[in-house]
């Protein structure tokens, strides 16, 4: 399905999730080249930098909403990597059906004439607005819908992860100083 480009708008990922994910995985990954074997140095490193380039690309996934429709994909450079992308014309949606989480969180999916479900992305910057234009669209109302994880919980965790970093590259200047010691083979 083509979008009409003249009212496209274009709904990113939230900032605040994509930059918590970022950190999560980066506070995790970046010591352990530090702390291997030096034969499994380049190894990690490169395995730390190749799943970088992975989770930016999951993190790029974007909606694009027109008067015509709304696709979910992502950008050409890592699109051909992710075959999940979909698109649905306001005219095939005939509702939205919430499912509760095992975390008890509500996701709720697009229901179509002939069937097909696919997943309301809820972790969008601008999602009120996001909702609003499908309302504005579809003619089913979206009042009740939310996004899936409160904020709070993001900035805990991004706040987790910021210290982790802090923690770790205070530690590696450390030993890099000789103001520490790591001692070969770990206690024992």
């Amino acid at each position: 399905m083509a979008l009409d480009k003249n009212s496209l708008r274009r709904f990113q990922l939230s900032s605040l999730v994509r930059f918590t994910l970022l950190a999560v995985y980066l506070a995790l990954v970046l010591p352990l080249p530090a702390f291997a074997p030096s034969a499994l140095m380049p190894w990690l490193v490169l395995a730390d930098l190749a799943g970088l380039v992975l989770i930016w690309a999951l993190l790029s996934e974007h909606v694009d909403v027109s008067d015509s429709g709304l696709r979910v994909g992502y950008p050409s450079w890592c699109g051909w990597l992710f075959r999940r992308s979909w698109s649905l014309a306001w005219d095939e949606i005939s509702g939205l059906v919430p499912i509760t989480t095992s975390q008890g969180g509500r996701v709720y999916y697009f229901t179509t004439n002939d069937l097909r479900h696919q997943l309301l992305p809820q972790r969008l910057s601008d999602f009120p607005e996001f909702l609003a234009m499908v309302e504005r669209h579809s003619g089913i109302s979206t009042s009740e819908i939310k996004g899936l994880t409160p904020p709070w919980t993001y900035r805990l965790l991004a706040t987790l992860a910021v210290l982790m970093l802090a923690s770790e590259t205070t530690t590696f200047l450390a030993i890099q100083q000789g103001w520490a010691v790591m001692q070969p083979g770990g206690p024992g």
